[in-house]
């Protein structure tokens, strides 16, 4: 072979090539015989020679087991040497002649051994490892000459490339596999073409198809610098194994020749099977590394693999998260640089490195903020990366910024919170704050009395905090009220308990009182009046909400009964508001009510519901209303007016 003009583009063809060990358990170089490939360099249609090997998920870690035979140019490789033989053809007058070896994967470069010229054939180790899933790439670049060598990798693994050579000797007459091609059924009625690159000619070689069942079809020889591509309509009965062979002839001018290969189905890519080597009987492997990536227990990293740097340096790769504690070496002659970097010389090299998971922990604490108090809580649920804790308790992470999930409390506010850094090897710690929200009611029931007349105080203190907290509601009187029993009354609320404080005072002129809840501070009023007879009034107020006032007057109705207004006042838009109007009680006949009509502001569209003496308003919004309707009762005047009510 002699190198010329490009393949024609037509002729490049993918293919996947299986290799792994066509040794004696798939056929003995006796029956099939030793085809080496050959990467050419410049002048040849493909100056890189490229091969790819998928690591799927079952098989990572699994020793790759890529070896080369004679991966350099033997100086001393001669043609008349029949049984040695292989086919190298270093370049004339003095230049320097080299191949380089380079495997990457995901990370980059994961092995890279170059080769210059020797004087004989060598069994190299390039990779023996395990290494991660992904797709790995062998590339094989020559500088100077032809140089035939032979690549195989330990089972499962295969060896694919886009396009393949193969190196034909006139030393050897016996018919030698170039590749295997796995035809499956879906193929059956597509069009599969074979085409070979650079015979120089039937003169040269022959090479053919053997088809399942044993059937030859001869393959047409390319000529000098020229594409040759059979045609096949692939058939039921041609489903399975096709091998292609070539045979170099007795009538050879050619000590080696250079032929390419390439197949495609239907105008894509196809795989095919090539390589593999059985190495030379008394052959010893040259150079051999074995190298661990364990745990500080001596376990295997899982994902874990190294990398060749330079031909004699060792890195380790770690997996995402761990992080290098040291190297070692168990046998060979090497000198350790880092924890992450071993420089070795040739030979027989077993390496470790040890690493560790980086890890850190995050320790969730939470509290209750209630007035100065700091109350602790227990069980609340917090997310992080991708974990669950319950609080007070630590989770173990990775280093880095963790962004928290903390678990929603009804009444009780939570600022928002910054990513947490947790250290390796550390703690970072973490106190939730929950700011608990409360309100305090003060009712005055009724909110009109007579003249020294008693009323009773309820001030209510709620939340809708699920947590029981402790409170404490106080009662402050205005001067003209007074009352026998205690104003304070200490305790504990929750969101299904509230606090209250019941206390009856008698009035004996207008005021207000007001309610205090501690330790919040928080505050509120409740007003009564000293009424002149005819009427009656309620007001309720909330702190920091809205306050609404009911006032009630009975009056003697034109024909019989009397007539009942309600003037109900709001500051704020209230939810199902609930005025109590008892009707007056005892009598020969049951005081009875006409229908209620109200009146208020136009955009509240407000119709009452009685259920029993309550009066239902589904909505109001800011202003006045006034309800009224007609009483018949036969009870006394002085008898008449019974105190309102209101609530929502």
């Amino acid at each position: 072979m002699t190198p010329r003009r490009a393949l024609p583009r037509t002729a490049l063809v993918t293919l996947a090539v299986l290799a792994g060990g066509w040794a004696a358990a798939q056929g003995s170089p006796a029956s099939v015989g030793l085809l080496p490939l050959v990467s050419v360099g410049q002048g040849w249609p493909q100056t890189q020679e490229t091969y790819v090997i998928r690591v799927g998920a079952a098989d990572a870690g699994k020793p790759l087991g890529l070896e080369a035979y004679s991966p350099g140019f033997n100086l001393a490789d001669n043609s008349q040497n029949r049984g040695n033989f292989l086919g190298d053809e270093p370049p004339g007058g003095g230049v320097p002649a080299e191949s380089t070896f380079t495997l990457t994967g995901p990370g980059g470069t994961v092995a890279e051994r170059r080769f210059p010229a020797g004087r004989e054939h060598t069994w190299e180790s390039l990779y023996g490892g395990g290494l991660p899933a992904g797709t790995y790439t062998l590339r094989v670049g020559s500088r100077g000459g032809k140089n035939a060598f032979a690549l195989r990798v330990a089972p499962p693994f295969v060896l694919e490339t886009s396009a393949f050579s193969v190196g034909a000797r006139g030393s050897e007459s016996a018919p030698l596999l170039a590749a295997r091609l796995n035809v499956t059924a879906d193929w059956v009625g597509k069009v599969l073409t074979v085409s070979n690159y650079d015979i120089d000619g039937a003169r040269e070689a022959e090479t053919w198809v053997v088809l399942p069942g044993g059937r030859r079809v001869n393959l047409t020889p390319s000529e000098n610098g020229r594409a040759a591509t059979d045609r096949f309509t692939v058939a039921a009965d041609a489903v399975g194994e096709w091998q292609v062979f070539l045979r170099a002839l007795p009538t050879t001018r050619q000590p080696s020749n250079a032929i390419r290969y390439a197949f495609r189905l239907g105008g894509q890519l196809v795989r095919a099977r090539v390589g593999g080597f059985t190495p030379p009987a008394n052959a010893r492997l040259t150079n051999q590394l074995l190298v661990d990536v364990v745990d500080p227990q001596g376990r295997p990293i899982p994902g874990a693999s190294y990398t060749l740097v330079g031909g004699n340096v060792v890195r380790p790769n770690l997996p995402e998260g761990y992080v290098p504690v040291g190297s070692t070496i168990l046998e060979g002659t090497a000198n350790i640089v880092s924890p992450t970097e071993i420089r070795y010389q040739p030979g027989f090299n077993r390496l470790r490195f040890v690493a560790r998971i980086s890890r850190g922990q995050l320790t969730v604490e939470a509290v209750a903020v209630y007035g100065t108090q700091r109350l602790p809580l227990t069980g609340l649920t917090v997310g992080v990366g991708g974990q669950t804790v319950r609080t007070p308790g630590s989770v173990v992470l990775r280093p880095g910024d963790y962004p928290l999930t903390p678990a929603a409390l009804p009444g009780a506010t939570l600022a928002p919170l910054p990513p947490v850094r947790v250290p390796d090897n550390g703690t970072a710690r973490i106190t939730l704050e929950y700011g608990v929200q409360a309100e305090v009611t003060l009712v005055t029931t009724p909110d009109v009395v007579g003249a020294c007349d008693v009323t009773q105080l309820t001030a209510t203190a709620r939340t809708e905090f699920p947590y029981r907290v402790p409170g404490r509601l106080r009662l402050t009187l205005p001067t003209g009220w007074a009352s026998d029993y205690p104003l304070e009354a200490p305790g504990e609320f929750d969101a299904s308990s509230p606090l209250r404080l019941r206390v009856p005072v008698r009035v004996c002129r207008s005021g207000s009182a007001e309610a205090l809840l501690d330790p919040l501070g928080l505050r509120t009023t409740g007003q009564a009046r000293v009424r002149n007879p005819g009427g009656a009034n309620v007001t309720r107020a909330v702190q920091g909400g809205g306050r609404a006032r009911l006032d009630k007057t009975v009056e003697p109705a034109a024909g019989r009964g009397y007539t009942v207004t309600l003037t109900l006042t709001v500051d704020r838009a209230l939810q199902n508001v609930r005025l109590t109007d008892p009707l007056p009680a005892g009598g020969a006949v049951p005081a009875t009510r006409s229908p209620v009509t109200v009146r208020g502001p136009a955009i509240a569209g407000v119709t009452p519901r009685l259920e029993g003496n309550t009066i239902v308003l589904a909505r109001v919004v800011p202003g006045t209303y006034t309800l009224t309707y007609t009483l018949v009762t036969d009870q006394p005047a002085d008898q008449v007016v019974t105190p309102p009510d209101l609530s929502w």
